[in-house]
């Protein structure tokens, strides 16, 4: 289990078991966002067994499927919800955290400086500088 931390709200990673859910809480999460569509995984690995987990576990659960390259502003909107509505910090994870950063990334153009959105998804080992364009002219 990873723990590639973004900013003091958000920390994204590869698959988790549901094994792992109670460190999380352990650890002072208080929202997990599944971004990995369930087609991707066996069952043992489905946003259903990871939401149990969760609740299990006191944590607010949120399946947010994204499919490589394909962000929506449906996908955007629900996560910049999620970020405001629920409580932090938020631990989100796909396939290798990588989708879960860059959705974040694009909740966050237009709101934070682009160079400021690279560096915080620097900080957690995700290199958005392809992005750079795209997030200072939305």
């Amino acid at each position: 289990m990873d723990f590639n931390k973004i900013n003091d709200q958000l920390t994204v990673s590869g698959q988790i078991l549901p094994s792992e859910v109670t460190i999380l809480a352990k650890k002072g999460f208080k929202t997990l966002i599944c971004n990995r569509p369930d087609e991707e995984v066996e069952a043992a690995l489905q946003s259903v067994e990871i939401e149990k987990a969760a609740q299990s576990a006191g944590l607010n659960f949120v399946y947010l499927p994204i499919y490589p390259g394909q962000f929506t502003e449906v996908e955007i909107s629900q996560l910049s919800s999620a970020i405001e509505n629920l409580d932090g910090p938020i631990y989100a994870y796909c396939r290798s955290g990588t989708r879960s950063c860059t959705l974040w990334a694009l909740t966050q153009a237009g709101i934070l400086d682009a160079e400021d959105i690279i560096a915080q998804a620097a900080n957690g080992g995700y290199d958005l500088r392809g992005m750079a364009a795209y997030l200072a002219g939305k």
